[in-house]
Formats: C-alpha cells, sequence, structure tokens
C-alpha cells in the first residue's frame, strides 16, 4: 500500500474530517508537514497553509518561513504566517522555550483556524512521535491516559499521519521530487524529545529492531483498554458520588468495600483538586473520626460520621450588614431576608417554619447585624433560660462541618436574636405583653 493509500485509509478509518471540510495545515518546512501538504493536494482535499516563525534561528527561522511561503504558492493554497517574539515571551510569562513556542503556536493556530474558516488544524506528529510521546509520559509517570499517546483527534486538532513512520515520509519525498528544509534544532538533544528520538529508541532498536511498529500497535489495544477502564470508572463514580447542592458526599463505608480502592480514588478525588502525594491522606479520613479534613488545591474532603463530605474551599469571611430600621428586605449572595411589622391585634397567627422568625418588637434594637457565626457566640435557644455556645447547639442539632459553615446569624444590640432557619432567641420571643411583631423571613 502507497502512502497516499494509507493517508485517506486512515483518515476514513479514524473519521478525522470530511470530504467537504477545509483544513489547516499547520507547516513547519520540514519533510512531515511539507509531506503532508502534498498529500492533502494528491488527495483531492480542500485546506490552507499556516507557518509560525518563532524568531529563534536567525537566518534559518526567516530561510523556513520563505520556503512555505512558496510551497502554498506552488500548490496553489491560501496562506498565513505569523512572527512572534518568543524570547520576549518567555520572559514575561518565565517559561521554556519550548513552552514559549507551542502555547503561542497553538493560540495562534486556533485562532487562524477560525479566520480561515477551517473545520480542523492538522499536525505532522507521525508514529515515532508517538512512540515517543508514550516513552516519556512512562518516564516521568503516567496513568492509563498517558499509554494513548497522542490522538488522531482531539478537540480541532487532527493528526492524519500517526499512521505511517518517518522514514516512508523520507522515501516518499524522494521518490517524489518533494523538497523540504531541515531544522537544525531537532539534533541537538539538549530538548527531551530529541534524547529520546536520537540516543533511547535507537538503542532499543539494537535489540527489538521493530519496537516502533510494536509500541505503536500497543498504544491502538491502550486506547481501546482506556476506553474500558473510562466506562468503568464512570460506574462507579455514579454509585458513590451523591451531590447536594455544591456539597458532594460519599459513604464511608461503600467507598471502603470498592475494588481497587487506590484507582477509583483517584479518579474521583482528581476532579477535586487533589494530587497523586494527598490520595493517601485522604483515603485515611477513612478510618478517621469525624471532623478530620485534607484541603487539596480547590476543596476540602471532610469525614463526617458515616459520609466524606467534598466542598469547595471556603470564600473569604463574608462582612457585615448593616440593617437599618426603614429596610424591608436585604439581598446577599447568600440569601434573602425580608423583614415586616405585623401588629399582634391584626390577628396574625405565629407561623413555625424554620425559615421564619416571629419577634417581639419592642426588644429588638435597631440597627441590627447580619453575619456569619463565629466561634464565642452564644444565645439562650427558644424555650431556655440558660444561654448556649452557638457551636454546642451545632453538636445538639447534629450539624455537619459544611452545615456549620453556611449558618447566619442576626444581631441586634450586641445580642444574638436568631440562628437563621434555625431557633430564634428566648429574650426576643413573643409574649402576652407583645404589641408589635417583627416578622422575618430568610430564603435561599
Amino acid at each position: 500500500m502507497d502512502l497516499l493509500t494509507g493517508f485517506t485509509a486512515y483518515i476514513y478509518k479514524e473519521n478525522l474530517f470530511s470530504r467537504g471540510q477545509k483544513i489547516l495545515l499547520a507547516t513547519s518546512g520540514g519533510v512531515d508537514s511539507v509531506v503532508m501538504a502534498h498529500l492533502f493536494k494528491q488527495g483531492g482535499y480542500d485546506f490552507a497553509i499556516a507557518h509560525c516563525n518563532f524568531q529563534l534561528r536567525g537566518d534559518e527561522s526567516l530561510r523556513d518561513e520563505l520556503f512555505v511561503t512558496a510551497l502554498a504558492e506552488t500548490l496553489e493554497v491560501p496562506f498565513y504566517c505569523i512572527r512572534f517574539d518568543t524570547e520576549a515571551y518567555v520572559t514575561e510569562k518565565r517559561v521554556s522555550i519550548q513552552v514559549a513556542a507551542r502555547e503561542l503556536r497553538y493560540e495562534w493556530l486556533e485562532t487562524t483556524r477560525k479566520v480561515s474558516g477551517s473545520a480542523y488544524t492538522a499536525t505532522a506528529h507521525h508514529m515515532q512521535d508517538n512512540v515517543e510521546t508514550v516513552l516519556m509520559n512512562l518516564c516521568k509517570g503516567t496513568g492509563i491516559a498517558g499509554l494513548h499517546g497522542i490522538l488522531p483527534r482531539h478537540t480541532s486538532l487532527i493528526r492524519p499521519l500517526l499512521f505511517t513512520q518517518k522514514k516512508d515520509l523520507l522515501a516518499y519525498a524522494q521518490t517524489q521530487g518533494i523538497s523540504f528544509v531541515e531544522d537544525s534544532s531537532n539534533i541537538t538533544v539538549k530538548y527531551t524529545r530529541n534524547f529520546f528520538r536520537h540516543q533511547v529508541i535507537p538503542v532499543i532498536q539494537e535489540t527489538y529492531p521493530a519496537v516502533v511498529n510494536n509500541i505503536a500497535a500497543g498504544i491502538d489495544r491502550f486506547r481501546e483498554a482506556e476506553e474500558l477502564y473510562t466506562q468503568a470508572v464512570d460506574r462507579h463514580k455514579k454509585r458513590l458520588l451523591i451531590q447536594k447542592g455544591n456539597t458532594f458526599m460519599i459513604p464511608v463505608l461503600r467507598l471502603q468495600k470498592t475494588v481497587p480502592l487506590n484507582t477509583i480514588a483517584w479518579e474521583i478525588f482528581r476532579d477535586f483538586g487533589c494530587s497523586s502525594a494527598q490520595l493517601p491522606q485522604v483515603l485515611e479520613l477513612l478510618n478517621s473520626s469525624s471532623g478530620r479534613l485534607v484541603e487539596t488545591s480547590s476543596h476540602r474532603i471532610i469525614r463526617d460520621r458515616q459520609w466524606l463530605l467534598i466542598t469547595t474551599l471556603a470564600e473569604q469571611e463574608a462582612p457585615l450588614i448593616v440593617i437599618e430600621k426603614e429596610r424591608t428586605q436585604i439581598i446577599t449572595a447568600n440569601g434573602h431576608l425580608k423583614i415586616k411589622e405585623v401588629s399582634r391585634s391584626s390577628g396574625v397567627n405565629i407561623p413555625s417554619a424554620a425559615n421564619i422568625a416571629c419577634l417581639d418588637k419592642q426588644v429588638v434594637q435597631f440597627p441590627l447585624l447580619l453575619r456569619k457565626w463565629k466561634q464565642g457566640d452564644y444565645f439562650y435557644p427558644l424555650g431556655m433560660r440558660k444561654k448556649k455556645k452557638v457551636s454546642r447547639f451545632f453538636i445538639d442539632q447534629k450539624l455537619s462541618l459544611v452545615q456549620k459553615e453556611n449558618v447566619w446569624v442576626l444581631e441586634s444590640g450586641k445580642r444574638i436574636v436568631w440562628v437563621i432557619g434555625m431557633r430564634i432567641d428566648d429574650r426576643f420571643k413573643i409574649t402576652d405583653t407583645t404589641k408589635d411583631m417583627l416578622l422575618l423571613e430568610w430564603s435561599i
């Protein structure tokens, strides 16, 4: 099978794009991308060419730009080109040359893809590139996702040359009389990929000559295995994760019985900012007492009785909200408080709903303060003549740590009149001598 036949067959097999779609080709001027451009032309596909000049190799960078410009003219396709001040980007962002070039390249290619009306951007990654990627991932440490290497299609990027080896591209260029330019930076081994390309793989090939083909075949199997793995992980997530508002809950006993525990736990908790180094700490919560927690980069994982609770990290302490006498409602990001004066003689029944408080207006002093509760707060719960710390009241009410953090209080004259949504203070209750009532309603 010749290269063009294999090329069109691979596009069809992987469903990379359809005949009617336009493709933007990322073209450096090297043999890989130039052969790819000729294959697109000979295959009768609609395409445009895009070239990035990173201005890192002096005259050689300009030579590459002029070469690709001429290539686009020869193939009679639209051409897009940009020159980057890559070194300035490195200084500004404090990243390596490699990272800077990658970020600049892909951001511009995506913008150009849209401007050109292209469905996808094609890069000229081939089989060796894919094998190098997998070997690099294995050396750095990877899960199953790292074994699939470079995907044939990912979001708006396609790689139509992954089916073939570098030697086949070079042979095609020679037989077809296709010229290209050499990037001198590809020779140096100071870059990780070049080290694997020029020193690691050739040594392996001395013992296993077919190593590139063999690993490439394994990559295809890894991709299918990853699909099965993902399906299994999703089933476990549905079984273990219960969402209530912004909080996720995991039953401790159910997670403890899950097999394989470490793998499933990693796939669950990594979505909540957990690093691999933190995973053992999270698993220790399964055997700890209530109140113990682990903070990840974005969430807190809390042991609360028979559950692990996962919540976003607490935001900055909410400010005090001062409520003057004439205010009838207060709208905050946390809730909506309505205030209404009612005459006792009107015959209005005292509501019993937890989100409504009915207070003796004569005892309440304005301004009121709406705030989050804090350690040291106390009040006299309705029906009691003895003060109780709010924290102890929460324990009696069996509130979880997450629930405690979301409790607000209403304060009058430095006294808590209402632990909102839970209990009013006995000193502010309606009595036989009450003439006017203050009706407060809290809604979320």
